[in-house]
Order: structure tokens, then C-alpha cells, then sequence
């Protein structure tokens, strides 16, 4: 049986290095351009933030952007800027597009930058959709506990740090209690 299980471990393994070698970010890309001053400073510190902290980054990446560790670790060795790899991944979630067809829009796209890529994916770019960014940003540093400056909507929306931390730890006990009284 883990024989199985290591072989179609391999085989996955396989077809995440066998897809993504072709989407190779060329060295020297410029910072984010998603149009968003307030995300392209949190991008461009998300690369310090990953050069420093690899494996933070990649579990984050992992589980709450939902890139396996074995395809994100590729695309960082392949030359990938962390910070597009992050935006990638949140937006295929969000938007509920394939990760390897927005960066492949984006590679396409490389020198006009996030904002004309993103005009171009089959899933129109919508406030909505910059405004869960925006909290999915939000969640990464408080997961790391990173400093991070709010906006006046984003603090209105999502309180400080301390009312942040508050509301998920309610959260957390609220689903523990349904979780015991089996709901």
C-alpha cells in the first residue's frame, strides 16, 4: 500500500515539474503591478518577508493559498518572485482559476505587469475580487505576525491587530464547540 502511495507521489511530483518548467519567470522582472498601490507594497515586502523566512513562506502558500509545497518550492527555484507566486496563487483561488493558467497570462503578459494580465484571464478583475486580496494579505501577516499598515477601508473592514486576533480566536472556539457538540 505506501508502495502506491510513493508511486503516485512520484508521478505527481512528475507532472508539477514537467508543467511548470515552461513557465520559468525571466530574471529582473520588475516589482508588482496590479494597479493597487496598497497590494503592490505588500507584494514587494512579501519578497523580503520569503527571502528571509523560505519555509514560512511556502507553508503559508501551502495552506491557506492552496499551492502544494512541492509546485510553490518549484516555481521559487525556477526564478519565480515570491511575491508573484503569492498573487498568482491567492487570485486561482479567489477568482477559482487554474494556478498554471494565471501565471502563464502573467509570463505572457511579464512587462505589462499584473494589472494588464489580470484584464485578460477569463474571470474579469472585480473590486470584490481586489478587496479579498486585500484581506487575504491581511491574514498572511497576522499568520506571521508581521507588522502591517491599514488603510482606512481595510481598518474599518478589519479592525486592528488586536480586534483581528480577538475575532479569530472567537472563531476558533465558535467551530471547536460546534466541532464537540458534533454539528
Amino acid at each position: 500500500m505506501h508502495r502506491i502511495y510513493r508511486c503516485v507521489f512520484v508521478l505527481a511530483l512528475l507532472l508539477v515539474v514537467s508543467v511548470f518548467p515552461a513557465l520559468a519567470q525571466p530574471a529582473g522582472v520588475s516589482a508588482a503591478t496590479t494597479g493597487d498601490a496598497w497590494i503592490d507594497q505588500q507584494l514587494s515586502d512579501l519578497d523580503i518577508y520569503a527571502k528571509h523566512y523560505p519555509d514560512s513562506f511556502v507553508d503559508e502558500l501551502a495552506r491557506y493559498i492552496g499551492i502544494p509545497h512541492a509546485e510553490a518550492q518549484t516555481l521559487l527555484k525556477q526564478g519565480w518572485r515570491a511575491a508573484d507566486v503569492y498573487f498568482a496563487g491567492a487570485w486561482a483561488l479567489i477568482t477559482r482559476q487554474p494556478l498554471y493558467a494565471v501565471l502563464q497570462v502573467y509570463q505572457a503578459h511579464l512587462q505589462e505587469g499584473w494589472q494588464a494580465a489580470l484584464a485578460i484571464l477569463p474571470v474579469a478583475p472585480e473590486n470584490t475580487h481586489y478587496r479579498m486580496l486585500r484581506h487575504t494579505l491581511v491574514t498572511s501577516y497576522d499568520h506571521w505576525d508581521r507588522p502591517i499598515v491599514l488603510d482606512a477601508l481595510l481598518r474599518r473592514q478589519l479592525g486592528d491587530r488586536a480586534q483581528r486576533l480577538a475575532a479569530a480566536r472567537a472563531a476558533a472556539e465558535a467551530a471547536a464547540a460546534a466541532q464537540q457538540s458534533g454539528l
